[in-house]
């Protein structure tokens, strides 16, 4: 696969989370934050685990312990991820929790420089800043009052940008990015369906009053998205899969005029912009530079 192709799989892990912020955002009227969060892995895991068990039949050799112990890792790193921005969203606003999980653009090349001395490319820098900028402007471009819930979402930006960074890690190295993938949605299910056990109501007739989220969120920004992810940070780094994922707020705000009436100021147009500036920066800067220096 080239590095054109899967960041294009990135765009479209993007656009299903995008659609996805619009379920998780009504399915939290009818169930608790860690019901919905273990109950939409579940569904992931079982719908991706056809593909985990064919992949493996397919490998060559076996997975090493440590290769599972990485797995388990991203695992509770989506886990730690998906809780702080579900709990975050209750006591924060939705114009919050847009801009500051996008923190992650940015904590992506600093925590590889930080934990693994990984230099990105000097177009990732500005690039991050464009997207976060961009973000910024899509959520309102006003300031940001700091709560609870926004230190919450803060913790989750840095939970993305580390399983970002080990997704990259794990998925080039052991060629079995669909195993990690079921792997990381096993996890996640299981804990947080644990936890919503002990603190928070189990209703049926709650959890059928949120089905069609929950098949949504689960099916497609659960199971496909998050796999495509995995798949695509294969043939790329993890700075610009980075970049490439936060497009999920321009989708976002485009699903919300589509199925929810919101539409966007120009500010917001002018954030889309940025977004995509960060996009084309990081994906033709590169290519020129390598062209150049084989001419």
């Amino acid at each position: 696969m080239t590095r054109f192709q899967a960041n294009t799989l990135l765009l479209a892990a993007g656009a299903m989370w995008g659609m996805g912020f619009v379920a998780q955002s009504t399915a939290m009227e009818a169930v608790g934050p860690f019901l919905f969060i273990g109950l939409r892995f579940a569904i992931a895991c079982l719908s991706m685990l056809p593909f985990a068990l064919r992949e493996g039949r397919r490998a060559q050799a076996p997975l090493a312990p440590e290769h599972w112990r990485a797995f388990i890792l991203i695992g509770l790193l989506l886990f730690g991820g998906m809780a702080a921005q579900q709990v975050g969203l209750m006591t924060t606003t939705v114009t919050n929790a847009g801009f500051l999980t996008g923190l992650y653009v940015v904590m992506v090349p600093f925590f590889g420089v930080l934990l693994f001395r990984q230099w990105p490319h000097r177009a990732v820098w500005p690039a991050a800043l464009f997207a976060l900028t961009g973000i910024w402007l899509l959520s309102g471009g006003g300031a940001v009052a700091l709560v609870v819930g926004d230190w919450l979402t803060i913790l989750c930006a840095a939970f993305w940008a580390l399983q970002v960074i080990y997704i990259a890690r794990s998925a080039s190295r052991t060629g079995r990015p669909v195993t990690l993938a079921v792997t990381q949605f096993s996890v996640t299910a299981v804990v947080a369906l644990a936890i919503a056990l002990m603190v928070e109501p189990v209703q049926f007739a709650a959890i059928r009053a949120a089905l069609p989220e929950i098949l949504y969120a689960g099916i497609f920004s659960g199971g496909i998205a998050f796999t495509l992810q995995v798949v695509g940070q294969r043939y790329t780094t993890a700075p610009q899969a980075a970049i490439f994922l936060s497009t999920e707020a321009v989708f976002a705000a485009l699903f919300g005029a589509l199925f929810l009436g919101e539409r966007l100021p120009a500010s917001g147009l002018a954030g889309c912009g940025l977004i995509f500036s960060a996009i084309l920066l990081v994906e033709v800067v590169p290519a020129l530079r390598a062209r150049r220096a084989t001419s």
